[in-house]
């Protein structure tokens, strides 16, 4: 085991500053291990980089301290460190509770100084031996190599080398085995068939008896699409008129071989159930592990009274992260094969009897969903819009937008050509704020400035977004600041903090689906009271009621 000793002073010092960097807020509010474990890559970010720079200016011959101008540097460098740390994990816990509050949120009870430490330490500790370890081992090779090759190449090698071996083992070797548990424990886990959901009885269902998709085979998140949902009587008591069952159409992953096999198989359930023959037809995207966001369905089903079907097909049962880096191609290819053959049925129909064609996907699906089609291919006859919530900034239709949006509108609500194609909509603001009549193709995208999967991007690392210039979001604390590689760890953690209340965050609330849908599909017969009933009776899902 390498040594642990001694510390750089000034690796030390860049250290405590980025981990000091790092308790100030983010996006979201932060639970203890996610503080400890953003603490502790800062900490050792900062680490590596201080040390590295000063064996850079030793390895130049330039002048540096020594004897007791050196140690005193030490301690000054250790005593500042600790003040810093001190003085900003001494705001921490207001920091927090400022966020929370900011998003509607008791306070937790600040961050814990104690536990955020140790989290931080252990991962410091563990990365510190690593480093070492890998110094040990490229000196020890280099010095094997030396012999037979010059100093200064011996050294080149044994890094390279050494790159080679550690690579090799974390990749190989760790990664690859976290990856296969995780497969397997995922893969378990969508294919249990919990007592919380029946095999629907209606025939508009996919799984019911006489559904040519076996029950099993639709997976943990298909068989809660397909069971859950307003039917006919429930949408006709809030609505007090008639109303029909809506369709729910899922093909999961088990269901065929290939992503082609399972969008014929989607096309033949839409076929028969007549949904070719309901006024609306959502075709959506899931996220990584197969879910399809309840309130974005309910809403569009109970503004159309029932008269919608949605339909999607499963490429995935890992979490969204693991699903991108893993199955990332397969996503698309799914997604592209589901719009191509139901699409290419519904140009097949007259224009006048046809329902209105839109797209769905939020977070990864809204991703996969934007590369399914290709406007080359559709502007002949364009199918009616789309609805992306939370998308990645990895999305090529988001960044083309936003980058070129409309001078004097903010990054985390664009305006783009007065609204007449794609519009954006908030918590606070709906898309019906553009200036320009919006077209009869229209894209909407459902996005929160807290929302850390839209506005997570690599430049972060040396560049201060343009979210954080002002004016900023609702939901974005004034006490955000950028800083240098320690806001980009900050957002990153947010993702899988989770810790947003529906409105805010990335987790997208029922409500303003509503707006979206509303303004996107304009249903007839809605006034402004009841769609704030809807909203309502729709949100106390959000409050799991």
């Amino acid at each position: 085991m390498p040594r642990i000793g001694p510390l750089s002073s000034i690796g030390l010092l860049l250290g405590t500053l980025l981990f000091a960097f790092s308790l100030t807020p983010s996006l979201v509010p932060r639970p203890l291990v996610f503080q400890g474990i953003i603490a502790g890559l800062s900490l050792a970010t900062g680490y590596a980089i201080g040390s590295g720079l000063s064996a850079l200016w030793a390895y130049l011959g330039l002048p540096g301290l020594t004897g007791r101008a050196r140690r005193l540097a030490c301690w000054a460098a250790g005593g500042a460190s600790a003040l810093i740390a001190a003085a900003f994990m001494w705001q921490a816990p207001g920091w927090q509770d400022a966020v929370r509050a900011q998003m509607g949120m008791a306070s937790a009870g600040g961050v814990h100084p104690i536990g955020v430490a140790a989290i931080a330490a252990a991962i410091f500790t563990t990365a510190l031996a690593l480093a070492r370890l890998f110094r040990q081992t490229f000196r020890l090779l280099a010095r094997r190599l030396q012999p037979f090759v010059p100093p200064r190449v011996s050294s080149l090698l044994g890094i390279a080398v050494s790159l080679l071996l550690f690579w090799g083992f974390i990749d190989g070797v760790l990664v690859n085995l976290a990856l296969r548990a995780a497969d397997r424990s995922y893969q378990e886990v969508d294919a249990l068939i919990d007592s919380e959901h029946e095999r629907p009885e209606v025939p508009v269902r996919t799984g019911s008896p006489i559904s040519p998709v076996a029950w099993q085979d639709l997976g943990r998140q298909g068989r809660s699409f397909v069971a859950s949902g307003p039917q006919k009587a429930e949408l006709e008591a809030f609505l007090g008129e008639a109303a029909r069952t809506p369709i729910r159409i899922y093909i999961g992953l088990n269901a065929a071989e290939t992503p082609e096999a399972r969008a014929r198989l989607a096309l033949r359930e839409l076929r028969r159930t007549d949904a070719f023959e309901r006024s609306v037809l959502v075709l959506a995207t899931p996220t990584g592990s197969g879910w399809i966001d309840p309130g974005a369905v309910n809403a569009v089903e109970y503004l159309h009274r029932g008269d919608t079907a949605t339909v999607t097909a499963q490429y995935s049962y890992l979490p969204s992260p693991l699903a991108l880096m893993v199955e990332g191609e397969y996503g698309v290819a799914t997604a592209r094969a589901l719009f191509e053959t139901v699409y290419g049925h519904w140009t097949g129909l007259p224009e006048a009897e046809r329902p209105a064609l839109y797209l769905h996907g939020l977070s990864l699906g809204a991703l996969h969903s934007d590369r399914s089609f290709d406007v080359y291919d559709i502007v002949q006859d364009p199918f009616d819009g789309v609805l992306w919530s939370g998308p990645p900034f990895r999305s090529e239709t988001w960044r083309t937008v936003t980058r070129r949006r409309d001078p004097g509108s903010p990054a985390w609500l664009p305006t783009f050509r007065d609204g007449e194609v794609v519009r954006f909509m908030n918590q606070h603001t709906g898309p019906d704020a553009g200036k320009g009549d919006w077209g009869p193709f229209r894209i909407a995208f459902l996005q929160y400035a807290s929302d850390p999967v839209t506005f997570l991007d690599p430049s972060i690392l040396y560049r201060r977004p343009a979210w954080l210039k002002a004016p900023r979001g609702p939901d974005v604390s004034a006490q955000l600041r950028w800083y240098p590689v320690v806001t980009l760890l900050q957002i990153a953690a947010d993702i899988g903090a989770g810790n947003a209340p529906p409105g805010h965050g990335h987790t997208y609330a029922a409500g303003d689906y509503v707006d979206a849908w509303f303004a996107l599909t304009e249903p007839e017969g809605w006034d402004r009271a009841e769609l704030a009933r809807l909203r309502a009776h729709l949100g106390k899902g959000d409050d799991g009621g």
